[in-house]
Formats: C-alpha cells, structure tokens, sequence
C-alpha cells in the first residue's frame, strides 16, 4: 500500500512539475516577445521623429532584439507542443521554418549592428527590415486572437 501511495505521489509530482515548467516557458515567450516589442517600439519612436536619433538606443533596441530572438527558438522544446494553447502547433510542425524565421532576424539585426542606422531615416529603413521578418513569422506561426 505504502509503494502505491509513493508510485502515486511521484506521477502527481511529476505531473505537477511538467504543468509548471511548462507554465515557465510560456511566460518566459512572452516576456521575450515583450523585450523584442519594447526594443522595436524605441526605434519606431525614432523613425517616427517621436524621438531624437540616438545612437545609444538604436545599439541597445538591435541588440536586444538580437539576443533575444536567437534564445527566443529554444523556449519551443522539440516534441513537446504548448499544453496550454498559446502557442501555435505550427511551431512544432514547422520547427525548422520557425528557426529559419529567427535566425533571419538574428541576421538581419547583426548586419545593423555591425553598419548602425546613422539617423532617423535610416532607422525607419532598418525598422522596415526587421519589420518584414517579424511580419513573416508572424503570419506563419502566431496565433490569431
């Protein structure tokens, strides 16, 4: 009796555990796409003239942008579909053409960092490629609301 209650305790436990790491990666999606949001949101400030070119920012929103989406794909465990339906079971259908979607972005994003928009037109453009990508990845795997 006692092993049962053991063996019964261990798949709860286990059960639980699953839920909540589970629980963890989705907020933790969320809260990079949130960082990615923030960092773009900077540029279109700029880009919009809602702010002034600044050199300092536009280096901190791409690289933001940058480290964060090439985490971002690693948050999508291979074989193990969002349990809680935020996210879409493209991603785990499509697993390469998700990545391929982050990595270009990852691209994209160095090659602005290496050549920084030098003003506020420039910023608009680089904007308008990061834009695209996201736009891309978007239509293809994001769940409509």
């Amino acid at each position: 009796m006692i092993k049962r209650t053991i063996a019964a305790s261990l798949i709860c436990l286990t059960a639980a555990s699953a839920v909540f790491a589970a629980s963890e990666l989705g907020d933790k999606r969320e809260a990079d796409m949130k960082k990615i949001g923030g960092a773009t949101a900077q540029l279109a400030g700029i880009a919009k003239g809602d702010k002034p070119y600044d050199a300092a920012v536009v280096k901190t929103a791409l690289t933001t942008i940058n480290t964060t989406i090439k985490e971002f794909p690693t948050l999508f465990p291979a074989g193990k579909p969002d349990e809680d339906g935020h996210a879409s079971p493209k991603i785990w259908e499509n697993m390469a053409g998700f990545k391929g979607h982050a990595d270009e972005l990852a691209m994209v994003t160095e090659k602005l960092i290496a050549a920084p928009p030098a003003d506020q037109k420039a910023v608009g453009a680089a904007l308008g490629e990061i834009g695209k990508v996201c736009s891309a990845c978007h239509q293809d795997f994001r769940l409509k609301k």
